[in-house]
């Protein structure tokens, strides 16, 4: 656990390319799991984007990284690893990493590539906030129905 002031480093993942209240649920679900928490956002690189959704986001990493600096919800935003994804991991040092309800890419054997580099942390899958309304590709749909 990295310490600022006896603070709680959480860590979560995302491309967030269209923020919506499911984002922002997933951000004060986050914070809840900690008395003192310090919120950290990893925003996926446009490359990691294209692999991982098979089309490239629409908003750069940089408008995206803004955007969730923007919401006032996250303590520190950082763009995650080119390729692979444990380096930036390792140097936050969370003590709690949260995944969304359908966050699967790269989740499945995180906690034992983690703890194989000295990185022991608990992970916490969250619950969804009205998936049938806020879901970004849903949003996007409606948007350009409008």
């Amino acid at each position: 656990m990295k310490s600022t002031d006896k603070k709680t480093v959480i860590m979560a993942f995302g491309t967030f390319d269209f923020l919506h209240k499911g984002h922002l649920h997933f951000f004060q679900q986050a914070r809840k799991l900690a008395n003192n928490p310090f919120l950290v956002v990893s925003i996926a690189r446009d490359i990691n984007v294209e692999k991982i959704k098979g089309k490239k986001p629409v908003l750069s990493e940089k408008k995206r990284a803004q955007g969730v600096k923007n919401t006032g919800l996250v303590d520190k935003v950082v763009l995650g690893d080119k390729s692979g994804y444990l380096s930036h991991i390792l140097e936050e040092k969370p003590a709690i990493i949260v995944l969304g309800y359908d966050q699967f890419a790269y989740t499945q054997n995180l906690k034992q590539n983690l703890a194989a580099k000295g990185l022991n942390v608990t992970i916490k899958r969250l619950k969804s906030h009205k998936p049938h309304l806020y879901k970004s590709s849903i949003l996007k749909l409606v948007k350009k129905m409008v």
